[in-house]
């Protein structure tokens, strides 16, 4: 992590000062590090990893800026209108191109 992102997570108060992820004691911080799996280990249980998986990803999910009920509308709204018009797009090109075909062997 370079010094700009370090900086960055400080003021988002993702890093405290000391560079230890905030809420997580530098102690804590290290335990965890020494943790890691390392080259030649063997892995943790299947039960072990499953659990920590899930709990990596509600942490992430609670990371994530979920639109809210008026976002959802408008965008299925916009959804909606560009399939209706490129759908009309696509049928003009096919019947136009189905006449000229017509034409063309007549």
């Amino acid at each position: 992590m370079n010094r700009q992102t370090k900086r960055l997570l400080q003021r988002q108060g993702s890093l405290g000062p000391d560079g230890a992820p905030s809420g997580m004691s530098r102690e804590r911080a290290t335990a965890e590090a020494g943790r890691r799996r390392q080259p030649g280990q063997e892995k943790a249980p299947l039960g072990e990893r499953s659990v920590e998986y899930i709990r990596e990803v509600r942490s992430e999910l609670q990371k994530v800026a979920w639109p809210g009920r008026s976002e959802v509308a408008n965008y299925t709204v916009v959804v909606l209108v560009a399939v209706v018009l490129l759908t009309a797009f696509i049928y003009g090109l096919d019947v136009g191109f189905a006449k000229g075909i017509i034409y063309l062997f007549q």
